[in-house]
């Protein structure tokens, strides 16, 4: 029999009652023990309780943790935030915005005329 132990685990929310959630566990079984990393999803119930829908193990490889990292990032509609954009953006100087010169807006009525 295998039992699995959580080490860590982080969840974020969204929609109106979901979560994903993304844990080191450690499967521990009479041959020995090996640790991964599983990104699962899932819903709350009324009272609170947390329900596991889907889950997904991922080897703790640094070739495949990297690969899966990379593609997420790559495959996003999110803007680019990674490491080189940022550290890139450090380097170059940053500019400050002009000033617009103040005017007064007439109301609608008095553009008309």
């Amino acid at each position: 029999m295998v039992e699995f132990q959580t080490i860590n685990a982080e969840e974020i929310k969204f929609g109106r009652n979901n979560f994903l959630e993304i844990a080191r566990k450690k499967a521990i079984a009479e041959e020995g023990e090996n640790e991964f990393i599983a990104i699962s999803r899932g819903f709350f119930l009324p009272d609170g309780q947390k329900r596991f829908k889907k889950s997904l193990a991922i080897p703790d490889e640094n070739e495949i943790i990297e690969f899966v990292s990379t593609k997420i990032k790559e495959f996003s509609k999110a803007p680019d935030v990674s490491e080189k954009a940022i550290e890139e953006a450090e380097k170059e100087p940053q500019e400050e915005p002009a000033e617009e010169p103040e005017t007064e807006e007439k109301p609608a009525e008095e553009k008309k005329k």
